[in-house]
């Protein structure tokens, strides 16, 4: 079974892009998702897609007001514990 960091990284490349450019879901934990350039209301709609995967009450300020895949991981590990 795919890891929470790899159902994410999936979630991110399905669902996610910049100036109709997919974004690298390859990139490190430690990058700002604003850093992407996603806008704050792409990510807040992508707050919903984690919602929807990971069954749980999600929102970007759940994690950080500018949170890192590492910090969208780390929150969503959190709920489903």
């Amino acid at each position: 079974m795919p890891t929470t960091e790899e159902r994410i990284r999936k979630l991110i490349s399905d669902n996610l892009e910049v100036d109709g450019q997919p974004i690298d879901p390859a990139m490190p934990l430690d990058t700002k998702m604003s850093d992407t350039g996603i806008s704050s209301t792409d990510l807040v709609a992508f707050a919903k897609v984690l919602q929807d995967e990971f069954g749980i009450q999600f929102s970007i300020e759940d994690c950080s007001p500018d949170p890192t895949l590492g910090g969208l991981v780390s929150a969503v590990n959190a709920k489903t514990a």
